[in-house]
């Protein structure tokens, strides 16, 4: 018998092994990403997120965006911090309401993120700017996600990859909402969208409160 059959059965793989909807995610990702090396100005000028009076908006992107990523390091800090935080969350919330979870604080990020856009055109930004640059990402979803871990699990350690700090997840997670909220309003880390950050930890730490509240926080 081969080793790696047991009763008949065979074992199943690590990628298999994965919650379903976190394995799909990063699947969509990935493909999406692959695309994006073979024609890039097609897939960003598609399926990125442009300001909704940009004449390149179109109405899917607020759901697209979030599966574009523009280089390597982007998707790979993002799948990786979604592999493993992801899966807690999916295992601990059910894989019905991970999935609803996943997209209220996507679609929260890019909310808050348009709604910021919207305030400095009022305000006299560069609304060419504005109106021609992308936004691209599953960053706003995977705040949500880490946010949403740090709520379930406070007391949890986690420890980043660079510099290597640990802390509890908890006070992790007020360092990094301070941080992005410290740069967004000062504008530096141009090309990084912050405040679509912070809206996807607003969001789902209010979607875990909001759960709790009305006894909805089991599985479904």
């Amino acid at each position: 018998m081969p080793y790696y059959e047991y009763n008949g059965y065979e074992r199943p793989n690590f990628w298999n092994s994965l919650p379903v909807v976190t394995r799909n995610i990063i699947a969509i990702n990935v493909l999406m990403f692959i695309a994006t090396l073979v024609n890039q100005n097609f897939m960003i000028g598609t399926f990125a997120m442009f300001y909704p009076a940009s004449p390149y908006f179109r109405i899917w992107q607020p759901l697209t965006h979030m599966f574009m990523h523009g280089g390597f390091w982007h998707i790979f800090f993002n799948m990786y911090t979604f592999f493993f935080f992801g899966t807690m969350l999916e295992r601990t919330l059910g894989s019905k309401k991970f999935l609803w979870f996943y997209f209220i604080t996507g679609f929260g990020a890019v909310a808050l993120h348009m709604l910021v856009q919207w305030l400095q055109v009022r305000a006299g930004a560069n609304v060419a700017a504005i109106y021609q640059t992308p936004v691209l990402g599953a960053s706003g979803a995977v705040y949500g996600v880490l946010i949403g871990y740090a709520m379930l699990f406070p007391n949890d350690r986690m420890t980043l990859l660079f510099p290597p700090v640990t802390l509890k997840a908890k006070w992790m997670m007020l360092i990094f909402a301070g941080i992005e909220l410290m740069t967004g309003a000062v504008g530096t880390a141009d090309g990084v969208a912050h405040f679509a950050h912070l809206g996807g930890m607003l969001f789902g730490a209010l979607l875990i409160i909001w759960w709790r509240k009305t006894g909805r926080l089991s599985r479904w």
